[in-house]
């Protein structure tokens, strides 16, 4: 994490002095995740990364130049070896680190991304190893990421708690969004993350965060949600879920990180986080919708 001009994030300080937004407490500056490891990010990279690839072999934008995937292959190298290390994950949970299943998830993301760029481009790749480690990954997922007695992908190893990110599991296109696994995470959360259509990201009671205080839904869990629904060919549940997250937006039609119990918007504002995912639900349910009026017609 850094500032604007480049320079490491300042050390966060709490400013006990100032009470917050609608007694928000605390006050900081600064912020704690910039010495936190969080695997996640090298799955988001590769797959922005694969899909320019994708836009650039079919006529739009540049291919990747040899020395910036020189720099990426030797990402994937450090990867395929530090994958299975704890981290903080997504969240930047101040819990202490865990082998979260979400970042084992991107994890894979990210050397499945790279694989394929490599084989398509024939660029210069430790291609054995890599694919040795992301099936790894994988095992480990279905393995230890999977939890026989809840019947869902939970959290993180060794844990019974679900958690929103793995909404992303076949969105990523880890696993198919009607495979039997996927569609029982699925039920577990709209049972216990989601109220009235919007989506926590976990139980803080349940797997405590270091955080003090509640929280209300995040907006992009509630996004991705419907698209995990969309997909799932749930598209009554979909389109009622995305339509009233349509009625949680300023005037300006813009979200916030979170949304309140009385509907109020908190947290980072706007956030382009919950936008994207805005924008890859409303896709996927237009797709959806579409195929589904084209199979009737």
């Amino acid at each position: 994490m850094y500032r604007v001009d480049g320079a490491s994030s300042p050390d966060e300080q709490a400013l006990e002095h100032l009470e917050g937004y609608r007694s928000s407490r605390p006050v900081r500056i600064g912020n704690g995740a910039a010495t936190q490891l969080q695997l996640d990010i090298y799955g988001e990279l590769l797959d922005a990364i694969y899909i320019a690839e994708q836009q650039a072999l079919s006529g739009h934008g540049e291919l990747i130049a040899y020395d910036d995937w020189r720099s990426l292959a030797s990402l994937i190298e450090w990867l395929c070896a530090h994958w299975h290390d704890p981290d903080q994950g997504i969240w930047e949970t101040r819990g202490g680190p865990k082998r979260f299943t979400h970042s084992r998830l991107m994890s894979w993301v990210a050397i499945d991304r790279a694989i394929r760029v490599a084989r398509r481009r024939g660029l210069p790749a430790d291609l054995p190893r890599w694919s040795t480690t992301r099936d790894e990954i994988f095992a480990w997922i279905m393995e230890r990421g999977w939890n026989e007695e809840r019947q869902a992908f939970v959290q993180a190893e060794d844990s019974d708690v679900l958690d929103a990110s793995l909404l992303l599991m076949p969105l990523v296109h880890f696993i198919a969004p009607t495979d039997p696994r996927w569609l029982s995470t699925l039920d577990a959360i709209g049972r216990e993350l989601v109220t009235d259509s919007l989506v926590h990201r976990y139980d803080p009671s349940a797997s405590p965060d270091g955080l003090d205080g509640a929280e209300g839904t995040f907006s992009m869990c509630s996004f991705w949600y419907v698209e995990s629904l969309a997909r799932a060919g749930r598209l009554e549940q979909a389109q009622l879920a995305f339509e009233k997250m349509l009625t949680y937006a300023n005037h300006l039609g813009l979200y916030s990180e979170q949304i309140g119990p009385s509907g109020e918007l908190l947290g980072n504002f706007p956030q382009a986080f919950t936008h994207l995912g805005l924008i890859s639900a409303a896709s996927a349910l237009d797709r959806a919708l579409n195929s589904r009026r084209r199979n009737i017609g």
